[in-house]
């Protein structure tokens, strides 16, 4: 009977963990849904022409991209970065845990989050996530010093910061599986069960509260499994390479940009901002937000990067500003994630690849899969993120290859995953300023 109990009130805990877990993911997932509100009113989706307020909202970033520099070097400077970088400092140095995830900077990320999102900056979320995640358990061990007293205040730290990503995007297994691959390095059995507890309960609230099962859509096709496993070799390489590209180009931008932020905050933020609006008009849009709009429309068979140029070379170019508008956004300390930004260029490096052999959905869900992959070196988390996100099970076994062969591809391209990378760069001291 008293190890009966003892089972029920861990279990209480975890699931209040959860619970609570999934309340604080709600507000950015209101935001992200927000965000492609406003970037369905452009013309790669709305299917209409510019107009006056439409130019207003693609130019955006020209205002508050400064602006975001300004508070993230000033009033704001506490909540700056992704967030899973902090996370990973945080469970290696619990003491400082404090200054890296309490309320405050808890608050101001999200601030400059949110501000970023809903001016259509490519950023994705699973790193404010992440952080809110940790923050949630640290702070419950703060109040409570013997909850779930027998999980150190790392491991605890841990597997909230996986039941946020849970939360963020309603994939209980992915939450799971990022805190074995990314934050443990291996599947431990004392720490999976508990994470997935506190998963499972905190995508039971993002899923109450709105967010999809299969936030994409579905892909809808089925090909016999060696033409899977055929497209996935071309696609895996192809798509991994990109995606290790991508984090090379984003960890040297970030060491760059650190500099050149501390002495130039308002210039390069000004820069910036032009950019990404010149991205936003010549692309209609298709290069804004995350990435989920877009990637919902080419599944659903829409063409929204055709928006400046036809066929393939609206695909090129649209995958161009996919790649380094990212860069740039996140690259400037802005907090967001690059999980479905990598996850967007990828879609479209594969349903371009895919048009080729008649076979673009396939095409698209390899491309997917593959692109994050390589940016992350996260084989299976990219996998069990495109099953979830876009309901494609019946792709697994082309799923599996590509994303292997795309974190292999990465790996010999990139030295470190680039959210370890990140976290060396966010801990280097930072030089006087001159």
């Amino acid at each position: 009977m008293k190890g009966l109990n003892a089972l029920i009130r861990r279990l209480v805990q975890l699931g209040l963990l959860g619970l609570f877990v999934g309340l604080l993911c709600w507000p950015f997932n209101l935001v992200d849904r927000w965000g492609d509100q406003l970037l369905g009113l452009l013309p790669a989706f709305s299917g209409s022409g510019w107009r006056p307020l439409t130019v207003l909202l693609a130019c955006s970033p020209v205002v508050v991209f400064p602006l975001l520099m300004l508070l993230q070097h000033g009033i704001l400077s506490r909540g700056k970065g992704s967030g899973i970088p902090q996370t990973m400092t945080s469970l290696e140095h619990p003491e400082q845990a404090g200054e890296l995830l309490g309320l405050i900077p808890s608050l101001q990320r999200l601030l400059l989050w949110t501000l970023a999102s809903l001016s259509l900056m490519p950023l994705g979320r699973e790193g404010p996530v992440v952080q809110i995640g940790a923050s949630a358990a640290y702070w419950l061990r703060r109040r409570f010093p013997r909850w779930l007293a027998d999980l150190s205040q790392a491991d605890l730290m841990a597997v909230a910061g996986g039941a946020g990503l849970a939360g963020g995007f309603n994939t209980p297994l992915m939450g799971v599986v990022f805190v074995a691959e990314e934050f443990l390095g291996t599947f431990s059995m004392r720490l999976i069960w508990p994470a997935l507890v506190i998963s499972a309960l905190a995508a039971a609230v993002s899923s109450a509260v709105g967010q999809p099962e299969f936030a994409l859509g579905m892909v809808g096709v089925a090909p016999a499994e060696l033409i899977q496993l055929g497209w996935a070799l071309p696609i895996g390489l192809v798509a991994g390479a990109l995606g290790a590209v991508f984090a090379r180009t984003l960890l040297q931008v970030t060491r760059r940009f650190r500099s050149l932020l501390q002495r130039q905050p308002l210039r390069l933020g000004l820069l910036l901002g032009v950019c990404l609006s010149v991205f936003l008009l010549l692309s209609g849009g298709a290069s804004g937000c995350d990435g989920e709009l877009l990637m919902r429309q080419m599944i659903e068979g829409g063409s929204p990067t055709n928006a400046l140029l036809p066929g393939l070379l609206g695909d090129l170019f649209t995958l161009v500003l996919r790649v380094i508008g990212p860069v740039l956004a996140l690259g400037s300390g802005i907090p967001g994630g690059l999980i479905d930004p990598s996850f967007a260029f990828g879609a479209v490096l594969g349903r371009s690849l895919g048009d080729a052999g008649m076979v673009p959905q396939m095409g698209l869900a390899l491309g997917m899969v593959a692109g994050l992959a390589g940016a992350t070196q996260l084989p299976v988390m990219a996998v069990l993120f495109a099953v979830r996100l876009a309901g494609d099970q019946q792709l697994l076994p082309g799923l599996l290859l590509a994303s292997v062969l795309a974190a292999s591809v990465s790996r010999l391209l990139v030295d470190k995953p680039v959210y370890h990378a990140l976290k060396d760069i966010a801990d280097e001291p930072m030089a006087p300023a001159s």
